[in-house]
C-alpha cells in the first residue's frame, strides 16, 4: 500500500514540501485546490515538478464546478508532461472551493457527465460540446505519454458507484474505521463489476486524517478539525444519515447544525466542541507510532491500494506535524513496504 501525503502548498513553499516529501519517501503530494484560500493550486504543482524526481503530484482534490472539464484536462496533462508522467487528477463535487464563490457541491448527475467528458479529454477522444467535436488537440504531439489516472474523492453510495464506473481510482473520504470502509470497498467492487469493469482493476484508496504522537491527547487535537471537515462530506445531501454507522451518525448531526464554513478545517473553534475523543479515534488514526503502525497495516489488509496522509488541521502545531510526518516516514512505510 502506498502513502502520500495531502495538504496545503503555501507561497514559496511547494518544491520545498514535495522536495522534502520525496526525500522521506513518501509515495504522492496532492496540493489542496480552494482558489479563495490557497495558491492556485496547477502552477503550485508545476514547481514542485521541477524540483522532485520520483513524488506523484496532484490537486487533493480539485472540483467540477470551478473548471471547465476541457481546462481541467489541460491543466492536467500540462502536469503529467512536465512531471514525466508523475501526474494524477483527483477531483470530487466540491467543498471550500464551490462555497467561497456561492455556490455548492455540484449534483450527482452532472458529475457523472462532467466525469464521462473528463475521461474523454484525457484519453484523446472528441467530446460534444454544444454540438462542436472538442478535444485536446496537442495531445499527438506528446507521443506515448501515459494517460492521467482519474482518481474520484467518494463518500455517499452513489459517487461510490459512479466513481467504480468511470474513474481509473476510488479514494474513499469516510474515516479510517476497518469495518465501514470495508463495506465501502465492497460496493466499490460490486459497482464495477456491475458496470462489466474488473473489480482487481480498480485502484481503491483513502484519505486518512493521521497524525503520530506519544501524546494521544495531542494527537487527537492535532486532526480533530481536519476530521470534522472529512465527516462533514457524509452530511452532503443525498446521503441517508439513517445508514450511517451509529459513531458517524451521531457526528455529522452535530456537524450539520454547528459547522461554520468561516472555520474550515480549523480545530480549536466553536464547531468542533461537540466532536469527542472516541470519534476522533474512531474516524482518524493517531496516538504513538506503534499505535499507527497497526492501524495502517488494517488498512492494506483491506486491499487499499493506496492513503493519502491528511497530517493535520490548518491550525495544528507545526511541530507536531512535521514530527509525525517523520515518524510515518521512518517507522510506517518501511514496514508496510517490508
Amino acid at each position: 500500500m502506498e502513502i502520500g501525503v495531502s495538504l496545503v502548498a503555501w507561497f514559496g513553499r511547494a518544491a520545498r514540501l514535495a522536495r522534502g516529501l520525496e526525500a522521506q519517501g513518501f509515495s504522492s503530494v496532492l496540493f489542496t485546490d480552494s482558489q479563495n484560500l490557497c495558491p492556485e493550486v496547477w502552477s503550485q504543482l508545476a514547481v514542485a515538478a521541477v524540483a522532485t524526481d520520483r513524488i506523484g503530484l496532484g490537486p487533493g482534490v480539485t472540483n467540477s464546478v470551478t473548471r471547465d472539464p476541457a481546462l481541467t484536462a489541460c491543466a492536467a496533462v500540462t502536469l503529467q508532461a512536465e512531471s514525466q508522467g508523475r501526474a494524477r487528477l483527483c477531483i470530487g463535487r466540491g467543498d471550500s472551493a464551490v462555497q467561497r464563490i456561492g455556490r455548492r457541491e455540484q449534483p450527482v448527475a452532472d458529475f457523472a457527465l462532467y466525469l464521462e467528458q473528463l475521461q474523454a479529454y484525457l484519453r484523446g477522444d472528441a467530446v460534444d460540446r454544444h454540438g462542436f467535436a472538442s478535444r485536446l488537440e496537442f495531445l499527438r504531439a506528446l507521443g506515448d505519454l501515459p494517460k492521467v489516472p482519474l482518481e474520484v474523492m467518494a463518500t455517499g453510495p452513489r459517487v461510490i458507484e459512479l466513481s467504480a464506473r468511470v474513474a481509473d481510482r476510488v479514494c474513499f473520504a469516510v474515516g479510517a474505521n476497518p469495518e465501514f470502509l470495508a463495506d465501502r470497498i465492497a460496493a466499490a467492487r460490486a459497482a464495477a463489476e456491475v458496470a462489466g469493469r474488473d473489480p482487481a482493476s480498480l485502484e481503491l484508496g483513502a484519505m486518512i486524517n493521521c497524525v503520530a504522537h506519544d501524546d494521544l491527547g495531542a494527537a487527537r487535537d492535532a486532526i480533530r478539525g481536519g476530521a470534522t471537515t472529512f465527516a462533514r462530506f457524509s452530511s452532503f445531501r443525498g446521503n441517508d444519515l439513517a445508514r450511517l454507522p451509529a459513531p458517524l451518525q451521531e457526528a455529522v448531526a452535530y456537524i450539520r447544525e454547528h459547522y461554520d464554513m468561516k472555520n474550515h478545517t480549523r480545530a480549536n473553534v466553536a464547531h468542533t466542541q461537540g466532536i469527542s475523543d472516541a470519534f476522533v479515534d474512531w474516524f482518524g488514526v493517531v496516538g504513538p507510532v506503534a499505535r499507527v503502525c497497526d492501524r495502517f497495516r488494517e488498512l492494506a489488509d483491506l486491499g487499499l491500494d493506496f492513503v493519502h496522509v491528511v497530517p493535520g488541521s490548518t491550525d495544528a502545531d507545526r511541530a507536531i506535524v512535521g514530527a509525525s510526518l517523520q515518524a510515518i516516514a521512518k517507522d510506517v512505510i518501511p514496514q508496510l513496504q517490508g
